[in-house]
């Protein structure tokens, strides 16, 4: 799964680190450091960190949030 965080949005709050401790950290009090390519096994918690997020700094890649949604409901992927 691909992420991106908009780091002049980020204030550090660190509800994600908190939330998603295997993809996000805080380096410091404010520096954010994570995995752009999170790992699938991570997914419920990387969007939780997402909804928790007050500044609303994260974005999933959303062609692969779609593919998630697909796949849980059973749906085939598109061609």
């Amino acid at each position: 799964m691909r992420l991106v965080v908009d780091l002049n949005r980020c204030q550090g709050y660190a509800q994600c680190a908190f939330l998603a401790p295997d993809v996000f950290a805080m380096h410091g009090d404010e520096g954010l450091l994570y995995d752009p390519e999170a790992e699938e096994a991570q997914r419920e918690r990387v969007a939780q960190a997402v909804a928790a997020c007050p500044v609303q700094a994260i974005l999933v890649d959303e062609m692969d949030m779609a593919a998630a949604g697909r796949a849980a409901s059973g749906e085939a992927p598109h061609a």
